[in-house]
């Protein structure tokens, strides 16, 4: 998943609210309503959320007891064109719920003998390295299905934005420093996905594309259903799927912007890949949730096995707890006790997309929330709590109005504080810019990286794609460049110059890489002097 804006983030690329009510005014059970009552409590509520929080376009799906309750559009693909209705064949995205993917088709390779939960990752691919030897040795895949390896949450997740390719980032990770001692915590990331489809592709001599399609589209049924940016464009091309857009705080309020062309990260999309870039209509996604709600049942088949089915829904590392709730991570599925009901989720983030898809056993339920804009986790959770309340017979309680007032709260203090941060802002010129320009080199993969000057403006050259961009001066040695819809903030270091001399010149420079100033990659260092 992406950004939590979150950002997320994410992650994005992120929990969000939980699912369940928390301690504080639980409420007694009530007459139950009639499922159509219900349904139409929450087609309305769809509706006003969707308003709420500004969305353009969403779609909302629930089936209990083997029958489709909801599954309906709300709001428009694109707000350009207002007759372009969002239905049940519209495409989204759906993000970090493609996790759940790539776990089922390891789960059908356990089925089949071809790999166990706790072999190592080096045994299966010699080439693996993390940043500690040992780590690397002991590594097994379901520590990297369920974020135990070490690695600080979100590390490395907008490296495929400079152009790199999953290759790349897989060679990548032995650079990236842990933060947390291996299996001591569970930090969510996205690229620890990436072995696990190197994995995936090792063992069964296909692509992780190829697995997907065959062990999970294929038998559920899921025929609208595509992958990676490759797959995403031509339908949003075509008018079948939804536009992303973008969702910023500005002000203390909520501003909604559309993506276009380079915004919509769709490189990022495909790398991310195994994390996160399966696409999916509201009736292909309902039939995903169903899938895990029947423990790996389609029709009269078993597709995986109930005891993988029960391995992958089972809770191994607690992310939250308080007096009412305790919400674990099993693999590549939240799992929520509360004292209502225990639920299954996932959600998701890519730019411009959000989704949850959930389902509750003990109500024989299940159902997704899709957007298309990357507003955060609140408006799905809402739509979510509420239908599980009604369907266990509690009280109509409106989450929606408690997030929207907690948002523009949280919103209003947010413009405070940067209001009051950029008034005490200490402006500091750029250096003059032939100072920086010239050539810079690293490591492979990195490779090398060149500034240059055109019409008076700074230009960098940076990763495989040969991508271009300019380079916008934020404040002192740094600047900012945006690539695949990402925004990297870049610092240049200077040395002095020979002895008696005032003069300073660029010896490399820095990036950001996440959402702090988290530099964790090292310098590219000054290739060519001038």
């Amino acid at each position: 998943m992406k950004r939590s804006i979150f950002l997320i983030l994410l992650i994005a690329l992120t929990i969000g609210p939980a699912l369940a009510q928390t301690s504080e005014n639980i409420p007694t059970r009530h007459q139950v309503l009639t499922d159509e009552q219900i349904v139409e409590n929450i087609d309305k509520y769809a509706e006003q959320v969707r308003l709420d929080w500004k969305i353009p376009g969403m779609a909302v799906t629930l089936k209990k007891d083997g029958k489709v309750l909801l599954m309906k559009g709300y709001g428009v693909k694109d707000s350009a064109r207002l007759a372009d209705k969002v239905d049940e064949n519209t495409l989204f995205q759906i993000g970090s719920v493609s996790k759940s993917f790539t776990a089922a088709v390891v789960a059908s390779l356990v089925d089949e003998g071809l790999l166990s939960w706790e072999d190592t990752v080096k045994n299966i691919l010699p080439d693996f390295e993390m940043y500690d030897p040992w780590v690397s040795q002991h590594m097994q895949i379901k520590d990297l299905t369920s974020h135990r390896t070490g690695l600080q949450e979100q590390v490395g997740t907008y490296i495929p934005n400079m152009g790199y390719d999953r290759d790349d980032v897989y060679r990548m990770l032995k650079l990236l420093k842990p933060v947390y001692t291996f299996r001591g915590d569970y930090q969510y990331n996205n690229i620890t996905f990436i072995p696990v489809a190197k994995i995936i592709e090792k063992v069964t001599g296909k692509s992780w594309e190829e697995n997907v399609r065959e062990r999970i589209f294929a038998p559920l049924g899921m025929t609208q259903s595509t992958l990676n940016g490759e797959g995403f464009k031509p339908a949003l091309e075509a008018g079948t799927a939804a536009l992303p857009y973008e969702f910023v705080r500005k002000d203390g309020q909520m501003v909604v912007r559309p993506l276009y062309g380079d915004e919509q990260a769709l490189w990022w999309l495909t790398v991310i890949g195994p994390a996160g870039s399966v696409c999916c209509t509201p009736q292909d996604l309902l039939k995903w949730a169903e899938f895990h709600l029947n423990n790996g049942k389609v029709g009269d088949r078993q597709v995986i096995s109930e005891k993988q089915m029960n391995y992958l829904h089972r809770g191994t590392t607690i992310t939250s707890q308080n007096s009412g709730r305790t919400t674990l991570y099993g693999h590549c599925w939240y799992v929520e006790q509360t004292r209502k009901a225990r639920i299954y989720f996932h959600t998701g983030t890519t730019w411009g997309m959000t989704t949850l898809c959930f389902f509750v056993p003990e109500l024989n339920l299940c159902g997704t929330v899709q957007v298309n804009s990357e507003a955060p986790g609140e408006p799905r959770h809402a739509i979510a709590r509420r239908a599980i309340d009604l369907f266990l017979g509690y009280e109509d309680y409106d989450y929606n109005a408690e997030y929207l007032k907690e948002w523009y709260e949280y919103a209003a203090q947010r413009a405070e504080k940067d209001a009051k941060a950029l008034s005490e802002r200490v402006e500091v010129p750029a250096p003059a810019l032939d100072r920086i320009k010239g050539g810079y080199t690293k490591e492979e993969p990195f490779g090398d990286a060149t500034v240059s000057i055109e019409g008076g403006k700074p230009y960098i050259v940076i990763g495989p794609k040969g991508w271009k961009r300019e380079l916008r001066h934020v404040n002192g040695n740094t600047f900012n460049f945006r690539m695949d819809g990402w925004g990297f903030d870049i610092s240049f270091l200077f040395e002095e110059g020979t002895a008696g001399s005032s003069m300073k010149s660029a010896y490399g420079f820095e990036i950001a890489w996440g959402e702090g100033e988290e530099k964790d990659l090292g310098i590219w260092k000054r290739k060519i002097n001038h």
